[in-house]
Protein backbone atom coordinates (compact mmCIF):
# COMPACT_ATOMS: atom_id res chain seq x y z
CA UNK A 1 0.00 0.00 0.00
CA UNK A 2 2.64 2.22 0.66
CA UNK A 3 4.90 1.28 -2.15
CA UNK A 4 1.16 2.22 -4.72
CA UNK A 5 1.15 5.72 -2.30
CA UNK A 6 4.63 6.76 -3.31
CA UNK A 7 4.13 6.00 -6.96
CA UNK A 8 1.03 7.45 -7.16
CA UNK A 9 2.02 10.67 -5.55
CA UNK A 10 5.54 10.87 -7.78
CA UNK A 11 3.02 10.55 -10.50
CA UNK A 12 1.01 13.26 -10.16
CA UNK A 13 3.77 15.46 -8.74
CA UNK A 14 5.47 14.98 -12.97
CA UNK A 15 2.14 15.21 -14.75
CA UNK A 16 1.90 18.97 -13.03
CA UNK A 17 3.85 21.51 -14.79
CA UNK A 18 3.88 24.82 -12.49
CA UNK A 19 5.70 24.67 -9.25
CA UNK A 20 2.90 26.23 -7.50
CA UNK A 21 1.04 23.13 -8.72
CA UNK A 22 3.35 20.65 -7.58
CA UNK A 23 3.81 22.19 -4.45
CA UNK A 24 -0.54 22.19 -3.89
CA UNK A 25 -0.56 18.45 -5.00
CA UNK A 26 2.16 17.33 -3.29
CA UNK A 27 1.32 18.59 -0.16
CA UNK A 28 -2.67 17.15 -0.79
CA UNK A 29 -1.35 13.82 -1.43
CA UNK A 30 1.16 13.36 0.92
CA UNK A 31 -1.87 14.47 3.87
CA UNK A 32 -4.08 11.97 2.22
CA UNK A 33 -1.66 9.44 2.32
CA UNK A 34 -0.89 9.87 5.82
CA UNK A 35 -2.73 7.87 8.54
CA UNK A 36 -5.09 10.09 10.21
CA UNK A 37 -3.87 9.42 13.71
CA UNK A 38 -0.83 10.68 12.18
CA UNK A 39 -2.18 14.20 10.38
CA UNK A 40 -0.53 17.07 12.45
CA UNK A 41 -0.84 20.49 10.70
CA UNK A 42 2.31 22.08 11.71
CA UNK A 43 2.57 24.93 9.10
CA UNK A 44 0.83 26.11 5.99
CA UNK A 45 1.29 27.11 2.81
CA UNK A 46 0.25 30.82 2.62
CA UNK A 47 0.98 32.28 -1.25
CA UNK A 48 3.17 31.56 -4.06
CA UNK A 49 5.39 34.18 -5.89
CA UNK A 50 6.26 33.94 -9.58
CA UNK A 51 5.66 29.54 -8.92
CA UNK A 52 4.61 29.37 -12.50
CA UNK A 53 6.76 31.60 -14.26
CA UNK A 54 10.13 29.97 -12.80
CA UNK A 55 11.38 26.74 -13.82
CA UNK A 56 13.65 26.78 -10.44
CA UNK A 57 12.29 29.04 -7.82
CA UNK A 58 13.48 27.13 -5.20
CA UNK A 59 12.24 28.60 -1.76
CA UNK A 60 11.54 32.48 -3.35
CA UNK A 61 8.43 30.76 -4.84
CA UNK A 62 6.56 29.68 -1.56
CA UNK A 63 5.78 31.84 1.50
CA UNK A 64 4.65 29.85 4.59
CA UNK A 65 2.56 30.90 7.53
CA UNK A 66 6.52 30.33 9.67
CA UNK A 67 7.79 32.77 7.06
CA UNK A 68 5.20 35.14 8.51
CA UNK A 69 5.33 34.77 12.14
CA UNK A 70 9.39 34.69 11.54
CA UNK A 71 8.61 38.12 10.28
CA UNK A 72 7.04 39.87 13.19
CA UNK A 73 9.66 37.68 15.54
CA UNK A 74 12.51 39.80 14.32
CA UNK A 75 10.59 43.42 14.41
CA UNK A 76 10.83 44.32 18.00
CA UNK A 77 7.74 44.89 20.11
CA UNK A 78 5.04 43.11 17.87
CA UNK A 79 2.95 40.70 19.96
CA UNK A 80 3.51 36.82 19.24
CA UNK A 81 0.45 35.52 20.80
CA UNK A 82 -2.53 35.18 18.21
CA UNK A 83 -1.10 38.07 15.74
CA UNK A 84 -3.44 39.85 13.77
CA UNK A 85 -4.61 39.38 10.83
CA UNK A 86 -3.47 42.68 10.00
CA UNK A 87 0.13 42.18 11.49
CA UNK A 88 0.61 38.84 9.52
CA UNK A 89 -0.85 40.93 6.54
CA UNK A 90 1.63 43.23 6.99
CA UNK A 91 4.18 40.45 7.24
CA UNK A 92 2.91 39.07 4.11
CA UNK A 93 3.45 42.00 2.15
CA UNK A 94 7.05 42.54 3.02
CA UNK A 95 7.85 38.91 2.81
CA UNK A 96 6.13 39.09 -0.51
CA UNK A 97 8.58 42.42 -1.55
CA UNK A 98 11.59 40.25 -0.41
CA UNK A 99 10.90 37.39 -2.38
CA UNK A 100 10.58 39.72 -5.32
CA UNK A 101 13.91 41.20 -4.69
CA UNK A 102 15.43 37.98 -4.21
CA UNK A 103 14.38 36.29 -7.38
CA UNK A 104 15.86 39.00 -9.03
CA UNK A 105 19.09 39.00 -6.53
CA UNK A 106 19.75 35.57 -7.06
CA UNK A 107 20.69 36.35 -10.84
CA UNK A 108 23.66 38.23 -9.19
CA UNK A 109 25.89 35.18 -7.76
CA UNK A 110 28.74 37.35 -6.59
CA UNK A 111 26.65 39.25 -4.33
CA UNK A 112 26.49 36.36 -1.83
CA UNK A 113 27.02 37.20 2.16
CA UNK A 114 30.49 36.84 3.67
CA UNK A 115 30.82 35.39 6.92
CA UNK A 116 32.17 39.14 8.32
CA UNK A 117 28.60 40.39 6.82
CA UNK A 118 26.61 37.66 8.26
CA UNK A 119 28.12 38.23 11.74
CA UNK A 120 27.52 41.86 11.76
CA UNK A 121 23.50 41.67 10.58
CA UNK A 122 23.25 39.03 13.66
CA UNK A 123 25.11 41.74 16.07
CA UNK A 124 22.84 44.72 14.60
CA UNK A 125 19.24 42.71 14.63
CA UNK A 126 20.12 41.42 18.36
CA UNK A 127 21.06 45.32 19.27
CA UNK A 128 17.40 46.70 17.98
CA UNK A 129 15.78 44.08 21.20
CA UNK A 130 15.72 45.31 24.94
CA UNK A 131 18.69 42.48 25.45
CA UNK A 132 20.03 39.18 23.86
CA UNK A 133 18.32 37.46 26.38
CA UNK A 134 14.31 38.68 24.90
CA UNK A 135 15.99 38.57 21.49
CA UNK A 136 16.60 34.81 21.79
CA UNK A 137 13.74 34.26 24.13
CA UNK A 138 11.48 35.49 20.78
CA UNK A 139 13.26 33.09 18.42
CA UNK A 140 12.59 30.35 20.62
CA UNK A 141 8.90 31.04 20.71
CA UNK A 142 8.24 30.92 17.22
CA UNK A 143 10.97 28.00 16.38
CA UNK A 144 13.05 30.09 14.73
CA UNK A 145 16.73 28.01 14.75
CA UNK A 146 19.66 29.53 14.47
CA UNK A 147 20.31 27.66 10.70
CA UNK A 148 16.95 29.02 9.38
CA UNK A 149 17.89 32.63 11.00
CA UNK A 150 21.15 32.90 9.09
CA UNK A 151 19.30 31.85 6.21
CA UNK A 152 16.77 34.89 6.89
CA UNK A 153 19.90 37.37 7.10
CA UNK A 154 21.36 36.15 4.33
CA UNK A 155 18.80 36.89 1.84
CA UNK A 156 18.47 40.44 3.25
CA UNK A 157 21.71 41.02 2.66
CA UNK A 158 21.61 40.08 -0.67
CA UNK A 159 18.80 42.42 -1.09
CA UNK A 160 20.19 44.71 0.31
CA UNK A 161 23.07 44.20 -1.65
CA UNK A 162 21.08 43.82 -5.12
CA UNK A 163 19.63 47.41 -4.06
CA UNK A 164 22.73 49.15 -3.87
CA UNK A 165 23.78 47.19 -6.62
CA UNK A 166 21.26 48.45 -9.11
CA UNK A 167 19.93 51.68 -7.24
CA UNK A 168 22.81 53.30 -4.61
CA UNK A 169 25.70 53.20 -7.68
CA UNK A 170 24.09 55.40 -10.03
CA UNK A 171 22.55 57.93 -7.65
CA UNK A 172 23.44 61.65 -8.54
CA UNK A 173 22.82 64.63 -5.76
CA UNK A 174 23.41 67.95 -7.49
CA UNK A 175 24.48 70.95 -5.67
CA UNK A 176 21.43 72.72 -6.19
CA UNK A 177 19.50 69.53 -4.43
CA UNK A 178 21.37 70.23 -1.43
CA UNK A 179 21.25 73.61 -1.40
CA UNK A 180 17.64 74.02 -2.14
CA UNK A 181 16.83 71.00 0.99
CA UNK A 182 19.16 73.11 3.39
CA UNK A 183 16.87 76.38 2.40
CA UNK A 184 13.58 74.72 2.27
CA UNK A 185 13.99 71.66 4.64
CA UNK A 186 17.55 71.49 7.00
CA UNK A 187 17.23 75.08 7.98
CA UNK A 188 13.41 75.92 8.72
CA UNK A 189 13.34 72.22 10.21
CA UNK A 190 16.49 72.65 13.08
CA UNK A 191 14.76 75.87 13.67
CA UNK A 192 11.35 74.51 15.09
CA UNK A 193 12.77 71.73 16.84
CA UNK A 194 15.17 73.33 18.37
CA UNK A 195 14.38 77.17 18.56
CA UNK A 196 17.91 79.47 19.14
CA UNK A 197 19.97 76.59 18.31
CA UNK A 198 23.32 77.78 16.33
CA UNK A 199 22.35 76.25 12.80
CA UNK A 200 24.85 74.52 11.04
CA UNK A 201 26.33 76.34 7.70
CA UNK A 202 25.52 74.47 3.90
CA UNK A 203 28.95 73.30 4.27
CA UNK A 204 29.11 71.74 7.57
CA UNK A 205 25.32 70.36 7.03
CA UNK A 206 26.47 69.03 3.21
CA UNK A 207 27.32 65.61 3.75
CA UNK A 208 24.57 65.14 5.70
CA UNK A 209 22.26 66.19 3.48
CA UNK A 210 23.72 64.52 0.71
CA UNK A 211 23.67 61.21 2.74
CA UNK A 212 19.47 62.11 3.40
CA UNK A 213 18.86 62.59 -0.06
CA UNK A 214 20.34 59.82 -1.39
CA UNK A 215 18.64 57.79 0.77
CA UNK A 216 15.50 59.39 -0.39
CA UNK A 217 16.04 58.16 -3.83
CA UNK A 218 17.13 54.96 -3.40
CA UNK A 219 13.81 54.60 -1.81
CA UNK A 220 12.00 55.67 -4.10
CA UNK A 221 13.53 53.96 -6.88
CA UNK A 222 12.84 51.03 -4.64
CA UNK A 223 8.99 51.89 -4.63
CA UNK A 224 8.96 52.19 -7.94
CA UNK A 225 10.78 48.97 -9.16
CA UNK A 226 8.33 47.18 -6.81
CA UNK A 227 5.36 48.51 -7.83
CA UNK A 228 6.21 46.78 -11.33
CA UNK A 229 7.16 43.93 -10.27
CA UNK A 230 4.61 43.12 -8.43
CA UNK A 231 2.26 44.32 -11.67
CA UNK A 232 4.34 41.42 -13.28
CA UNK A 233 4.39 39.06 -10.42
CA UNK A 234 2.08 35.98 -10.45
CA UNK A 235 1.53 36.59 -6.86
CA UNK A 236 -1.13 33.58 -5.65
CA UNK A 237 -3.08 34.11 -2.53
CA UNK A 238 -3.49 30.26 -0.78
CA UNK A 239 -4.53 30.77 2.58
CA UNK A 240 -5.74 34.33 3.52
CA UNK A 241 -4.63 35.50 6.88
Amino acid sequence: MLIRTARTIAYWVTRVSTCSCRLLVLSLLLLLATPLAAQEVVDKMVATVNAGALTDCGQTCLITYSDLVWQLALQPDTPLDQPSSADLNRALHLVTDQRLILQEAEKLPSIAPTPEELTRAQLELSRAFASPAEFQQRLQRVGLTAEKLNEILEQRIRIEKYLDFRFRNFVVITQQEIASYYKDVYVPRLRARAPGQIVPTLEEARDAIEKTLTESKIESDTDAFLDTARERAEIVILSPV
